[in-house]
């Protein structure tokens, strides 16, 4: 690591030029090409599984109530998660708010799942015009950026519909830029918006505070460092609790309680944490995509927050490479790579000097041979698009809730319904009593062979008539 960590003289400025001089100029246009390209099948797949509903889980539905709620100018609300149930308190995630115009000009949950897919193709355009311009090559360049945008991280992204942490992948990719630059203040300055993508973010701006001591900007560096972990500290002690109905950071039971509801310990955490083969795997993938030579870079060292409330957290889903969790790592061990490579080039070893002119090839070689088992893969196989008897029936059980009623639905159709109506998850509605339910009868709530039954369980006070049944779907409405 010595001779990664030897650092030029910084300039009176506070900043300082590339190994000698300022990188040439890159042009965007063959990256502006690519992510063009990259775009376009994000948004595709998204859009497919969206028109198919195959939504993997609520969030879209979520998210698309909270910018909804920012776009009328309203605090920020997800029904879906409780009546009124005020969405700072769960995540602090206020950068969404920035949705707001283009869902003003698109009014519907597949606006966020375009802006993602822009993010995401964005942030390969960083990676690849950075790496470029570090190592000189635009074969290289290109390579890595067809890499990066084909990554596993990306790719289980993509297929978890949208999220907030869209926003914190260009932000990390610039902020990776910077520090390779030696551009300080405009690493602090990409990094320190991150606090307001998701509350764990701010461990890692913190981190990007130590990587900057370790450059040598020490004060720059600690200041940055107390910022983010100040800012972590206030948003999950103090704003999420007062903005939650709960009156705390419900994530804790993520740490402190088991899948099955029982108390841990810090020793059963910690061991967990240590033997655990999906965790260790997941980070030999992450590690893999740079054919491993990304540890050979202080910016590895930003995955470590991320990786570390992943590994003690008692929840499989955060575990391994599935998911959307892993996003945030890929422009860090992209550019990391990028860094590494740079360094070993002068590197007393033959051996490792050798391998850096290697490097590249390999990891993207491993990348796109991950890429053949990923999602994107699916939008080469004509079923894909296919007329789907399910989906035409789940389109007929949204279109038989009126404009502007409230509404209960199952995981399936909670996303086609917040664009116009009020929509709880079922079982979440307690306070309310919706208009119309929307039931998935292939779902938990189709153990009961009458839907009016089912209707009766989850409202007793009130009394629903079916409107609308097919194999798949059942609409009722309040009398």
């Amino acid at each position: 690591m010595l001779d990664v960590l030897r650092k030029p003289a910084a300039d009176p400025a506070g900043e300082r030029p590339g190994d000698d001089q300022d990188p040439a100029p890159v042009p965007y246009l063959p990256y502006a090409l690519i992510a063009a390209v990259l775009t376009g099948l994000y948004f595709l797949y998204s859009w497919v599984q969206y028109d198919h509903f195959r939504t993997p889980s609520w969030d879209l539905g979520i998210f698309g109530q909270a910018v909804r709620s920012y776009a009328e100018f309203r605090v920020p609300v997800a029904d879906i998660k409780g009546p009124g149930f005020p969405i700072l308190g769960d995540h602090f995630s206020p950068v969404t708010a920035l949705l707001a115009p283009l869902y003003w000009l698109w009014p519907s949950p597949v606006s966020l799942l375009f802006a993602q897919a822009a993010l995401f193709a964005g942030s390969a355009v960083i990676v690849g015009r950075t790496a470029q311009q570090i190592l000189g090559s635009r074969a290289t360049g290109i390579a890595l950026t067809v890499a990066y945008g084909l990554s596993w991280g990306l790719q289980e992204a993509v297929k978890s519909d949208f999220h907030e942490i869209a926003f914190a992948v260009p932000l990390l990719a610039l902020t990776c830029r910077a520090l390779l630059l030696g551009r300080w203040t405009a690493a602090v300055a990409w990094s320190a918006p991150l606090v307001l993508v998701k509350e764990d973010m701010g461990l890692t701006v913190a981190m990007v505070g130590a990587v900057l001591a370790l450059k040598g900007q020490k004060k720059l560096g600690a200041a940055l460092a107390a910022f983010g972990a100040a800012f972590f500290a206030l948003t999950v002690l103090v704003l999420i609790p007062t903005a939650s109905k709960l009156g705390q950071y419900d994530y804790w039971a993520k740490i402190e309680k088991t899948g099955g509801g029982a108390e841990t310990s810090l020793v059963q955490i910690a061991t967990d944490a240590l033997t655990s083969g999906e965790r260790w795997e997941m980070v030999l993938h992450l590690l893999a995509i740079t054919a491993f030579l990304a540890l050979r870079s202080p910016l590895v060292l930003l995955a470590l927050p991320t990786l570390g409330w992943r590994f003690v957290s008692q929840d499989a889903n955060h575990w391994g490479t599935h998911w959307h969790y892993s996003a945030v790592l890929m422009p860090i061990v992209f550019l990391a790579l990028v860094d590494a490579v740079r360094a070993v080039r002068t590197s007393p070893r033959p051996w490792l000097a050798s391998y850096g002119k290697v490097a590249v090839a390999a990891a993207t070689a491993v990348a796109l041979t991950l890429a053949a088992d990923l999602p994107l893969r699916d939008l080469l196989k004509p079923e894909t698009y296919a007329a789907d008897l399910r989906a035409e029936q789940a389109r007929a059980a949204v279109a038989a809730v009126p404009e502007g009623a409230s509404v209960e639905a199952d995981v399936p159709l909670l996303a086609h319904l917040t664009a116009d109506h009020t929509v709880y998850w079922v079982g979440t509605s307690k306070g309310a009593t919706p208009d119309y339910l929307a039931l998935d009868l292939r779902g938990w709530s189709g153990q009961a062979s009458d839907p009016a039954v089912t209707a009766s369980q989850l409202h007793p006070e009130a009394a629903y008539e079916l409107v609308h049944r097919s194999d798949g779907f059942a609409v009722l409405k309040r009398k």
